[in-house]
């Protein structure tokens, strides 16, 4: 297990108050199922669930790129950002100014058992974590953050991500015992077809 102290529904929670009318926030595994607890869903949230694992940066970048007038937030967890690490080449080969990519990063596959992902500390025979951070930072990306401490991403939130985009954003957060994985808000098609209308609406994406 890691020593995070950032518990995950807290990490969440700083981007729930801070998501602007008219963004879209891509989620996806845990950061789905504590998405969806936080109350009602925006027609804007689009819970990838089911999903295929590690594509949800994928789908954000799609997104953003045909709408740049919306900021587009993709939640990502460690094990899922594994799966496609070729994503933050692509992303930052695009250069979205209104993406912003956050990985939640427990050092696990958490809904599977708990078992340490391969880029965590105690699942490398050196020790030695996986750094998120600088493999984005190498890619490209011009506004890279951190964060272990939830006063700290709470303090810099706002200011990290309206940073120049494509921002990538790694949060050091606990895992939850016993989680389990997220379920589906509703049938697929119908929340794509609801999905589609909300972004049809005009948007003028603030400062």
């Amino acid at each position: 297990m890691s020593d995070f102290t950032m518990e995950l529904r807290g990490a969440m929670e700083v981007l729930h108050k801070l998501r602007a009318k008219g963004d879209v926030v891509v989620t996806s595994m845990g950061s789905a199922r504590e998405w969806i607890a936080m109350g009602p869903l925006d027609p804007l949230d689009f819970i990838f669930v089911p999903s295929s694992m590690g594509q949800a940066p994928s789908l954000a970048l799609g997104i953003a790129l045909s709408q740049p007038d919306r900021r587009v937030f993709a939640c990502n967890g460690d094990g899922s950002m594994l799966m496609n690490l070729g994503a933050l080449a692509t992303i930052s080969a695009e250069s979205p100014n209104n993406l912003v990519l956050i990985v939640l990063d427990n050092g696990v596959y958490e809904v599977t058992g708990a078992q340490p992902t391969p880029g965590s500390a105690l699942g490398r025979l050196g020790r030695r974590g996986v750094d998120f951070a600088e493999i984005a930072r190498s890619c490209g990306w011009p506004s890279v953050f951190r964060f272990r401490d939830l006063a700290d991403w709470q303090d810099a939130a706002a200011n990290s991500i309206n940073a120049p985009g494509p921002v990538f954003i790694a949060l050091e957060v606990s895992p939850v015992p016993g989680a389990v994985g997220p379920r589906s808000p509703g049938p697929t098609v119908d929340r794509a077809q609801k999905f589609r209308t909300a972004l049809t609406s005009p948007r003028i994406r603030s400062a």
